[in-house]
């Protein structure tokens, strides 16, 4: 059964969406099958896959509200060589009609059953608040990827993050895991940057990956493009990072299902 990724953050530029877009192009350059889930309403994960967020025939509103099948609302011809359930500005309507619908947390949960099998990851791009959206994010997925910057106020935000990820899975999903802290936006000469690392490996130990993130101008450019960092400029430290993080995503998998 495929594994299912929440990438989450209640604190917005962080690296949220980027990590989403190149996390899911590099684990599908490993020729897993992959699919990137759009929840934020910006659309900024579709765009980034190449995809005219103005233009798809369906998104997660049509997925979450008029339940149309999930093989149907796919879009299947993206620049990360990976599948991708679109959003736009429509999402903003799912959020609020969500909370008229009977059993609104499980609604993405029930809708992936189909394709579960299918892919090798699903992973889902959450929108930077604790709304409807990321409560069914949350539902679904088998684990949480948490992407931050090792900055002054970043440690408090995490710590209160944990305690909520952890309230919610006690309500609608009690397996619901942490999958990894990720250093993102990072700054080697940085002090504060190294001072917030240590302090973070000492707090969470190795539920921080090991592959950091950097600061980098083809990870900033790539979304204008409409492409992943490594199909716009794959010899950047920053594609390599991502595709560093995809190899320790699955030797980690690897551990646990050895172990």
């Amino acid at each position: 059964m495929g594994k299912v990724i929440a990438i989450a953050n209640q604190k917005g530029g962080v690296g949220k969406t980027t990590t989403a877009v190149n996390v899911a192009a590099s684990m599908a350059a490993t020729k897993r099958k992959v699919l990137l889930i759009d929840l934020d309403p910006q659309g900024n994960a579709t765009m980034g896959s190449g995809v005219d967020k103005f233009e798809v025939d369906s998104t997660c509103y049509e997925l979450l509200i008029e339940e149309k099948p999930v093989e149907e609302v796919i879009v299947r011809e993206t620049t990360g060589k990976y599948d991708l359930i679109a959003a736009n500005s429509d999402v903003t309507a799912a959020e609020i009609k969500l909370m008229e619908v009977f059993a609104r947390e499980v609604r993405l949960r029930n809708a992936l059953q189909p394709v579960r099998d299918y892919y090798d990851y699903i992973f889902i791009d959450c929108p930077p608040s604790l709304n409807q959206l990321t409560v069914n994010a949350m539902a679904a997925a088998d684990s949480v990827l948490v992407p931050m910057q090792c900055e002054y106020y970043a440690l408090e935000g995490l710590t209160a993050l944990m305690d909520t990820i952890k309230k919610l899975a006690s309500v609608v999903n009690p397996d619901l895991k942490i999958e990894g802290v990720l250093r993102t936006m990072y700054d080697p000469r940085n002090r504060l940057a190294n001072d917030v690392s240590e302090q973070l490996k000492r707090h969470f130990g190795s539920q921080v990956y090991r592959t950091v993130i950097p600061r980098n101008v083809r990870l900033a450019e790539a979304p204008s493009f409409g492409a992943p960092a490594m199909y716009y400029e794959k010899s950047s430290t920053g594609a390599k990072a991502y595709l560093a993080l995809a190899g320790e995503i699955l030797r980690r998998r690897n551990q646990t299902t050895t172990s």
